[in-house]
């Protein structure tokens, strides 16, 4: 039996547990799950590593999943572009089911082999580009097909599950396998394994983007004024690697179509690294 379906035994009455109790488990097992990603952080830097030469020769990063897993891939790549300023092409989210599963459950989508590979051809895939099938169990059929279309490619591949020796680990070049071992709720991997997920996802896109240079020491210096808050931000961002007051970094930005790297570097005082 797979380590995430296995029963959990500290939660074996939590039907009879007060909220207070609940609660106090749930938290236990969500420090469990912070602690099985930092088994991982070898195979996520090597991961990060060669997704991001890839992306330097002008490679993608693509999220491949079902349910939880296609919904966690999703959302990181959706907040690349407004956090990073990278185009919408650049880290790409595609879950079974398509845009309509984001919102309502299709589990049967998960076992179409061939949808997974329909859906990642239609991306014209090259040798440049990075697919990470995301998978708690490891055998989706939809994530086995997606990563065997890329691998057919040359692209680079990374298996993302919670069960070591799983199918997809199996045809990825990097594999990634936090144990967060039985949930609260027995085989209800939104839980544990999708919190141990999110950060590894986090953390791979994240460091991708440092990578790019996206990153000026740990502030977002390439951010688009799409709103008020992100206009304030950039703002203050700018004073704060200038030395300007906010006026007047407000006007060097207005001066320089609002880019930050570019206000920064005709405000003669960035050090470029």
């Amino acid at each position: 039996m797979l380590n995430t379906e296995k029963r959990n035994s500290k939660t074996t009455h939590i039907d009879k547990m007060s909220t207070s109790e609940m609660l106090k488990v749930m938290q236990e097992e969500n420090i469990n799950a912070a602690k099985a990603v930092e088994t991982e952080l070898e195979s996520i830097g090597l991961a990060i590593d060669a997704i991001s030469e890839r992306m330097k020769k002008g490679g993608r990063l693509f999220y491949v999943g079902c349910g939880t897993s296609g919904r966690l891939g999703v959302l990181d790549a959706s907040e690349c572009p407004p956090t990073y300023g990278v185009s919408y092409d650049t880290v790409i989210g595609i879950m079974a089911g398509g845009d309509k599963a984001l919102r309502q459950a299709g589990e049967a989508d998960e076992d179409s082999y061939e949808a997974g590979c329909r859906d990642l051809i239609a991306y014209n895939l090259t040798p440049n580009d990075s697919v990470i099938g995301i998978s708690v169990a490891g055998g989706a059929s939809f994530v086995i097909g997606a990563l065997e279309s890329a691998k057919a490619v040359g692209a680079l591949t990374v298996a993302l599950s919670c069960n070591c020796g799983c199918p997809i680990e199996r045809i990825a070049d990097i594999s990634i396998h936090p144990d967060t071992g039985a949930e609260v709720i027995t085989g209800s991997t939104r839980m544990k394994a999708g919190t141990a997920h999110k950060m590894i996802i986090n953390m791979i896109s994240t460091a991708v983007m440092i990578k790019q240079g996206h990153v000026y020491e740990n502030l977002m210096v390439n951010l688009e004024p799409s709103n008020v808050k992100l206009r304030d931000r950039m703002i203050r961002i700018t004073s704060d690697i200038t030395g300007f007051d906010y006026k007047e970094s407000e006007a060097l930005l207005v001066n320089n179509d609002f880019n930050i790297k570019k206000s920064i570097e005709n405000s003669k005082k960035f050090e470029k690294h």
